[in-house]
């Protein structure tokens, strides 16, 4: 609040949107309301990023004006404000700056879908009136890992979404097939009287919502989701899980006294996922003593991809490895030089080590798309499924 002005803003794809308001509106409401409407422009413009917002500035403008009324919120339907948004995106050259979002991870390698298979406009006919028959769908994972100093899980937690984002034309009805064995609530029951259809159930959510598209009539019999998807980007299902999980890595740090001045950090991360998976854009983050005044680090012989630094201002160690593979250990060694000599326990003063990374084809909460059925009424079309998993890390935290 500054000079009776409320100001709220939310940070996507590295773009700041932000609200302001001089009455006591809540905050929450105007939150997800600038998170739907940065998810209305990237449907509209396919791709969400500044160069791709300085092109399309009046197409922008004139979803601002249809989507927010006097300063009351009318609609954030991609579908509805189709009917009064008519306007052609101005496409972006999206080869010149990197993908934004979890679909990102999957545009790399022969083997994968082409870069722009989700950057396109959701609302844009292809040259030459070709349409596309394609539908995407992404499990991602938010985890949350607190390690004790021994290595034991004293917290863990696992934000989960289902996301979709549909090309097909004629909006035809889909049928998503979840694992059988699934449970929600810890009891193996919840608010909806949801039970698993075998009973005790591997995967147990403690809560989950569905996106109001959603019909659930036979989810009960066979956990199958059916639903007519609108047009854009939406969440088919959120979910909650807290119950006991295998972590991805794990992380041990040691800080050893080696005289008055002088102390040794040893950082090792273990990855336990399988070989045939990489993770990437790993960070590593371990805030020093304040009176650290140089350190010195040492990587295992061969070590590639790998980025250390010592930030003085925020007395922080940073290491950065491009890519894990499954099954391998990495080990740093920094040796700290202090400018004072230490009269208190080190361990106090250093510390917790946090973690960040991203594991495409992954999912912690071993929750499944069994299959994903399209109801098309001609036999001679056979849209494209693209089912993909990615694992974010929202907190991971290790003691010393």
């Amino acid at each position: 609040n500054l000079d009776g002005v409320n100001y709220i803003h939310v940070k996507v794809a590295g773009l700041l949107f932000v609200a302001t308001t001089r009455v006591n509106v809540s905050p929450s409401l105007v939150l997800e309301l600038l998170q739907r409407i940065a998810r209305v422009i990237k449907d509209y413009l396919g791709v969400l990023n500044e160069d791709s917002l300085r092109k399309n500035f009046v197409l922008v403008y004139e979803l601002l004006d249809e989507v927010i009324d006097f300063g009351y919120p009318q609609t954030t339907s991609t579908e509805a404000l189709k009917s009064y948004v008519f306007n052609e995106p101005i496409v972006a050259d999206t080869a010149r700056l990197p993908p934004l979002g979890p679909a990102a991870m999957f545009m790399q390698g022969s083997k994968r879908m082409p870069g722009t298979a989700v950057t396109k406009s959701v609302v844009a006919t292809d040259p030459g009136g070709r349409k596309r028959e394609e539908i995407f769908v992404d499990i991602i994972e938010k985890i949350s890992v607190t390690f004790s100093s021994s290595g034991y899980i004293l917290m863990s937690e696992i934000d989960g979404t289902i996301q979709m984002k549909s090309y097909l034309t004629g909006n035809p009805e889909i049928r998503l097939a979840l694992n059988e064995d699934l449970s929600i609530g810890r009891t193996g029951g919840s608010v909806y009287d949801y039970k698993s259809s075998t009973g005790g159930g591997l995967v147990i959510l403690d809560d989950c919502n569905f996106h109001e598209s959603v019909h659930l009539d036979s989810f009960d019999l066979d956990r199958t989701l059916s639903l007519v998807p609108p047009d854009g980007e939406f969440p088919v299902m959120n979910y909650r899980m807290t119950q006991e999980f295998k972590p991805p890595f794990r992380i041990n740090a040691l800080i050893e006294e080696a005289g008055h001045f002088k102390a040794e950090v040893i950082l090792k991360i273990r990855a336990d996922f399988s070989p045939t998976i990489t993770a990437n854009t790993i960070q590593v983050h371990m805030p020093l003593p304040k009176y650290t005044a140089r350190v010195s680090f040492e990587l295992d012989p061969g070590a590639v991809g790998n980025t250390t630094d010592f930030k003085e201002s925020t007395k922080k160690l940073e290491w950065s490895l491009r890519k894990i593979v499954g099954g391998s250990e990495h080990t740093l060694r920094a040796k700290l030089t202090f400018s004072q000599e230490s009269h208190s326990n080190i361990m106090k003063e250093a510390g917790p080590v946090s973690m960040t990374f991203t594991i495409p084809m992954y999912n912690a909460s071993r929750l499944q798309v069994r299959y994903l059925q399209i109801a098309k009424k001609s036999k001679t079309s056979n849209p494209y499924r693209w089912v993909r998993y990615v694992t974010h890390a929202n907190s991971y935290v290790a003691r010393l």
